[in-house]
């Protein structure tokens, strides 16, 4: 029986039994191949890395979604880097205050295949009339624009290969130009326990542009090595303090429906480790 395995900080390895394989090609831009497996249903990885599965994708897209807009909450204009799955549109879209959502992704078969193979991610997101996809580069785009965003999300790959610009002092300078006052951004940062230089970069490279900087975090089952890190920077301290009879009142009058995402967690996920604390002073 055919496995997927993918090779984790040279030491370390992870496996996956493919069930089913449904794609697999090499794009203009990476390695994508979407296979199925019975625990975790469907999975795509580009370059031999596991992005997103079936099975735990709310997680990761909930959080790195409703938090910057439920601390912002009145985001109008949105803007998200990467996520050619849908996962985070999805999400994204449950707030009936957005007007509109611009997404950039480099690789457009991502989101041919992701339409094809992984519609759950999306569904019917890439439909929605306040979407916007642009199929270019991240740091070209937010370098070129002229548009201006109310909350940023950073939904990229690893900081090799496509992604590595998007973890760049260069690539948070522009983020920041274009972000309205008070506006949000929020980044994927990697699992912190074998990752920790990426934490401590992000800050090195984000802070200078953010009154207030930190990370928040939640435990993705497919991301080996437990909790993963979320960055967020916006000039207004307050938003990331919010009390939770404020939070509650913002998520009722949502109505948004999610599985992993409750107020109680958003406040609870800005309480970070001793180890990462300890590294990042």
């Amino acid at each position: 029986m055919k496995e997927f395995r993918e090779s984790l900080y040279g030491a370390l390895a992870q496996t996956f039994r493919v069930d089913e394989l449904y794609f697999e090609r090499k794009t203009a831009h990476q390695h994508l191949m979407i296979f199925h497996n019975a625990l975790l249903g469907r999975v795509m990885t580009l370059d031999g890395i596991v992005q997103t599965t079936e099975k735990d994708e709310f997680i990761y897209h909930e959080m790195m979604a409703h938090v910057p807009l439920f601390a912002h909450s009145d985001a109008r204009n949105v803007l998200i880097i990467g996520g050619g799955d849908g996962g985070m549109l999805r999400e994204t879209l449950k707030h009936s205050e957005i007007e509109s959502v611009t997404m950039v992704e480099i690789d457009a078969d991502i989101i041919k295949m992701a339409k094809q193979y992984l519609p759950k991610h999306s569904a019917g997101a890439f439909d929605d009339p306040r979407v916007n996809i642009e199929i270019a580069d991240g740091m070209n785009f937010v370098r070129d624009t002229k548009q201006r965003f109310d909350v940023i999300i950073s939904d990229s790959t690893d900081p090799v290969g496509p992604g590595e610009v998007l973890f760049t002092n260069d690539f948070y300078e522009q983020c920041k130009r274009i972000l309205n006052p008070d506006g949000v951004m929020a980044t994927q940062n990697g699992v912190p326990f074998f990752q920790i230089d990426e934490v401590t970069t992000t800050r090195e490279r984000m802070a200078p542009h953010f009154y207030d900087q930190s990370f928040y975090s939640a435990a993705v089952p497919t991301y080996y090595g437990g909790i993963m890190t979320f960055a967020w920077g916006s000039d207004n301290a307050e938003l990331r303090q919010l009390g939770l009879d404020t939070l509650q009142q913002r998520y009722q009058r949502a109505g948004i429906k999610t599985r992993y995402y409750t107020p109680e967690i958003h406040q609870a996920s800005f309480a970070l480790p001793k180890y990462i604390l300890d590294a990042l002073t």
